[in-house]
């Protein structure tokens, strides 16, 4: 089911860099963001604040690296406490993305294979957030999601 479209920051979300990607109100336009070298998270969530702000965020969706089997990976719960955190200091919803072989599709798409620049990451954020804006979930609080690891992020993947 597709969600109701809103401005969205989404959030392919690595141990060195999170790639990030928006999308008009309207959820005509997805753009890839310059990504974020990781740091400690308080220097994170400023950057991302400032995203959030300039961009009028109305929610978060963020990338779950499952297995093939839909199983969710250690990144996975990585990226899960990640964007729980995240939604939760910035106060607005979010929805997970099973982003199973993004990064890989990214590179293939848009010639990117091996670029550590941070650009990839940030094109594999846009494909989470085409493919959410196609197929959803729709955004919940955090609290809803927190107990149900990779809800809403097994079907499909990119």
């Amino acid at each position: 089911m597709r969600p109701r479209p809103c401005s969205i920051l989404s959030l392919d979300v690595g141990r060195r860099r999170i790639g990030l990607a928006g999308c008009d109100a309207l959820g005509i336009s997805v753009t890839p963001l310059a990504a974020l070298r990781r740091g400690r998270f308080d220097a994170d969530l400023v950057v991302l604040q400032a995203h959030c702000c300039e961009r009028s965020v109305q929610g978060l969706v963020v990338g779950l690296p499952l297995d093939a089997a839909g199983q969710p990976t250690a990144q996975a719960e990585h990226c899960q406490r990640y964007g729980l955190r995240l939604a939760a200091a910035l106060d607005l919803p979010l929805a997970w993305v099973n982003e199973h072989s993004s990064t890989w599709a990214a590179g293939e798409q848009f010639g990117l294979k091996g670029d550590r620049s941070g650009r990839l990451d940030s094109a594999a954020a846009a494909l989470l957030l085409e493919q959410w804006l196609a197929e959803g979930p729709e955004l919940k609080p955090a609290q809803q999601t927190a107990s149900r690891s990779g809800a809403g992020a097994g079907d499909g993947g990119s």
